[in-house]
């Protein structure tokens, strides 16, 4: 792992393939960190001849937290939103978009193949429409426009995402009990879910770097995010937009969305994939990437 100076804050960040390669650059989503995005993901993107670079979002893993920021208050941003007003936070999702561009400068990488899932999707979308010239082709996976109209989160996930977790340093055993009791709610249906899988990775990102606090300030820059659906109409670049038909999270009605929204996009749906990307699906996923990012090449 390396970290850069980037819009003044660190970001960490790693890499595989070859530097010479064309960049895919992966941004992960809400409070995870891209650890998220496996090793072997990323290696076999690699082997098709792409350079990879996967980083840590601010407020989460290795890269800078904005600590004086404090925890923000879930009862005022909910007031301040259904009153029409503008919530005091910290930073949004354009902020977070100008921290990857700002990567790339740093990298010296002029273009790029953007792919971001969840809240990592939303931060691609806002780098295409916003600074198309530095995106090669738009990958969008379990994420959505910002459009107030479509369907939300199922109740009972929406209340498990928000409950307070114990602290894993104290209590490990219920951290890890609640925490597999939301992955296992959001996986989907048509794949075994991988206990032992989700364990690892949870208690690796707790090693490199818990922090609630920074997962809350991310929702804030997603609560005032808005409604991206007349910038993406803009969007030239080849797009590719997945979802799993099974999402309980951001749900299926918002992937369609998307891609309705972006001029030519292509729409993959999972059947039975839910908030999350199973070892199952991901030869199928990168072989969509691919073939979306080698669009870029024929145009």
């Amino acid at each position: 792992m390396k970290s850069v100076k980037a819009n003044g804050i660190e970001l960490a960040y790693d890499s595989f393939g070859a530097e010479q390669d064309e960049v895919i650059l992966l941004i992960a989503g809400l409070g995870t960190q891209m650890i998220r995005w496996t090793t072997p993901f990323c290696e076999e993107l690699a082997r098709q001849a792409y350079r990879v670079i996967r980083f840590d979002n601010r407020d989460a893993g290795c890269s800078t937290h904005f600590d004086a920021s404090g925890t923000l208050d879930f009862k005022e941003l909910a007031s301040a939103l259904m009153a029409g007003r503008r919530p005091d936070v910290p930073y949004t999702l354009y902020d977070m978009a100008a921290d990857a561009i700002a990567l790339l400068d740093v990298l010296a990488i002029e273009r790029a193949h953007i792919v971001g899932r969840s809240m990592g999707g939303m931060i691609a979308q806002i780098m295409a429409s916003e600074h198309p010239a530095r995106v090669l082709s738009l990958t969008s996976i379990m994420s959505s426009t910002g459009n107030p109209g479509l369907p939300q989160a199922a109740a009972d996930v929406m209340a498990s995402m928000m409950r307070p977790r114990p602290d894993p340093y104290t209590d490990e055993a219920g951290f890890l009990s609640q925490a597999l009791a939301f992955a296992r709610r959001i996986a989907g249906s048509a794949y075994p879910f991988d206990e032992e899988a989700h364990r690892i990775l949870i208690l690796e990102e707790v090693s490199r770097a818990y922090d609630p606090a920074g997962s809350s300030r991310q929702i804030g820059a997603m609560a005032v995010a808005g409604d991206r659906r007349a910038r993406l109409a803009s969007v030239s670049q080849p797009t590719l937009v997945i979802h799993g038909t099974d999402d309980p999270l951001i749900v299926p009605a918002c992937g369609k969305d998307t891609a309705r929204s972006i001029p030519n996009a292509e729409l993959m749906l999972i059947p039975g994939m839910g908030h999350d990307l199973p070892q199952q699906v991901c030869p199928m996923v990168i072989n969509a990437i691919v073939q979306n990012m080698r669009r870029a090449g024929n145009i």
